[in-house]
């Protein structure tokens, strides 16, 4: 599902910086796809851990094959080895069986988590194990649409702009709040677009 504010959100962009309209102009029917099944995106999100777009994608297709109708309860059901058959480390293993126990205990707050602000949303992600920064960052982009994110803890996204704004990395944090507050309030897009300048694939969660 494309998000709402994107195409309002390119224009202001390419308005804005120079260098992200040329990347922009480089894919004009590309879009962010949102994925409205929150477990799903997570789940993606998780597998998409510190490998190559590429690498997730593969385990996420052999993944989703396990069963017809992934959800939290029949991840359960699935046993360990099934698992690392489709390329799933031991951690994520674990990763994974947390969400699902999250999604089960947690029906009211999934049901009606768009009512809640990022922070307490964030608040609540970060307690399951396996969730840290990154990956609440993606499940804001991919899963809930959020417009304004910007992932600065997202390697890919830091050497999109390495490469595109000739910055040596480390970028500063001068350097990263220049650019955060140049494209606000539209982070998200201009992050999937740099991102969309590095990778064969576009990202999806």
């Amino acid at each position: 599902m494309k998000p709402k504010f994107w195409n309002k959100g390119r224009l202001y962009l390419s308005k804005k910086d120079k260098v992200l309209k040329s990347i922009i102009d480089s894919y004009p029917n590309e879009y962010l796809s949102i994925n409205i099944n929150y477990f799903h995106c997570l789940l993606n999100s998780i597998i998409g851990q510190q490998i190559s777009v590429s690498a997730a994608s593969a385990i996420k297709k052999r993944f989703f094959l396990l069963n017809k109708n992934i959800n939290p309860k029949n991840i359960l059901m699935i046993n360990n080895k099934s698992f690392k058959k489709v390329g799933l480390s031991k951690q994520k293993i674990l990763y994974v069986k947390n969400i699902a126990i999250f999604f089960i205990e947690n029906k009211y707050f999934i049901k009606n988590i768009n009512k809640y602000s990022e922070i307490e949303i964030k608040e609540k992600l970060i307690s399951i194990k396996g969730i840290g920064k990154w990956t609440i960052d993606m499940f804001l982009i991919f899963g809930l649409g959020k417009s304004d994110i910007f992932p600065k803890g997202d390697l890919g996204f830091l050497k999109a702009i390495s490469i595109s704004y000739k910055k040596k990395r480390p970028i500063t944090e001068e350097n990263l709040n220049k650019l955060y507050n140049k494209w606000k309030p539209y982070n998200t897009i201009a992050t999937w677009y740099l991102w969309r300048s590095l990778d064969p694939l576009p990202i999806s969660y």
